[in-house]
């Protein structure tokens, strides 16, 4: 089995280099899986460009390259072992277990995200025990208009000394340049950094076997009725990737321009597609089309062309 990303590198490494230039106070986001590349080999990236970036928790801190300074995103309930790297609170609870960890912060304001988040207090009182607060952090929702995030976030640090930087994510390159200009301002950007030109991007499956199979035959784990005659595509790609149906229920999977019907859910690391008579069937090592969020999908081979 194989689950492939194809990146024409030139073309993504473009526009990469586009955004970076047009936006003063970039932080990459390589949290999770790294947006489907991996989260080191893109923080190796990152490091090329910045000095900053932001990971999804403590427990993906290991490994970074010298030199970066990691921002943890999501708040934690243990102190990590190191005080090198910023860490995220939104309550006073988040502060208590950190009382023997005197390390930079970043304090998160409340957005309609609804989330994390606590009140302006939580400065002084990250400052009472020792820690060096970096920023605070408003996080607005990716539903509505760039308007209504930069309403968001004025409200959130109305409050705020103006010497205090602010990190913001969700915002267009437009609304971002729009931000108060006394104020300091830091954009997380990970999906339209990473994805910004989807064109440079193909993810595939290898097929693995071929059936042919007559209407009224089961098959599968769950001996589901063959819907008619046709073939079973056996692909190298189920849930050991992340690869699942799509929201509304349809297969992931397209051939020659045409979506391959699931014959029952994805497992593991096997999905197993029913093609009528009449459509294309594709071959043992031929590559067929998946259609996944690459933030939710574990890549196993990448090609870089």
């Amino acid at each position: 089995m194989t689950v492939r990303l194809t990146v024409r590198t030139a073309v993504w490494r473009s526009q990469i280099a586009r955004t970076v230039a047009a936006t003063t106070g970039l932080v990459p986001v390589v949290k999770g899986n790294g947006y489907g590349f991996g989260r080191l080999r893109l923080a190796e990236i990152a490091a090329e460009f910045c000095d900053t970036v932001a990971v999804g928790t403590v427990h993906e801190l290991a490994g970074l390259p010298e030199g970066l300074t990691p921002v943890v995103l999501t708040p934690t309930l243990q102190a990590p072992p190191t005080s090198d790297p910023i860490l995220t609170i939104g309550r006073a609870e988040h502060l208590d277990v950190l009382d023997a960890w005197p390390g930079r912060v970043l304090v998160k304001l409340p957005s309609d995200l609804r989330r994390y988040g606590g009140s302006t207090s939580l400065i002084d009182d990250a400052r009472s025990r020792g820690h060096e607060v970096v920023g605070v952090a408003v996080h607005p929702p990716t539903a509505g208009t760039d308007a209504d995030r930069i309403d968001q976030i004025a409200a959130a640090i109305a409050e705020v000394d103006t010497t205090i930087p602010v990190w913001v994510s969700h915002l267009g390159p437009d609304a971002y340049r729009s931000l108060p200009p006394d104020r300091s301002f830091r954009l997380r950007m990970g999906t339209s950094l990473w994805h910004g030109d989807k064109s440079a991007l193909h993810l595939t499956a290898d097929v693995l076997d071929v059936h042919a199979v007559s209407a009224g035959m089961t098959a599968g784990y769950h001996q589901a009725t063959v819907a008619g005659d046709g073939h079973l595509v056996m692909i190298g790609a189920g849930t050991a990737n992340g690869v699942t149906p799509l929201a509304d229920g349809r297969s992931p999977f397209h051939f020659a321009r045409t979506r391959l019907a699931l014959h029952e859910g994805p497992h593991m690391h096997t999905s197993m597609a029913f093609v009528p008579n009449g459509e294309p069937v594709p071959g043992v090592g031929d590559d067929v089309d998946v259609q996944r969020p690459l933030h939710m999908t574990t890549v196993d081979e990448y090609r870089w062309v």
